[in-house]
């Protein structure tokens, strides 16, 4: 079963705070199912895009930026720095 996660979007966080996001192990058929708030505070919760990369280093890691056997801007795999 995937890994799905969902972005709390009720309450909406306040200007400069990350949303509360949470992962759940659900089967493709309940994806977009309504999500009870783990905590039990009535929050709101909505599946997000996630962003899955291979190769060793997270996207985060990277900023976003995902190398294969060669990066997009052309150069070999780490070597841009990003």
């Amino acid at each position: 079963m995937p890994i799905y996660e969902y972005e709390c979007v009720n309450p909406a966080p306040k200007a400069g705070e990350n949303p509360v996001v949470i992962e759940l192990l659900r089967s493709a058929a309940d994806a977009d199912k309504p999500v009870v708030d783990p905590d039990g505070k009535g929050r709101v919760f909505r599946r997000k895009l996630s962003l899955v990369t291979t190769g060793g280093q997270g996207a985060a890691a990277s900023g976003g930026h995902v190398h294969s056997s060669s990066c997009g801007c052309g150069k070999p795999r780490g070597s841009c720095g990003m």
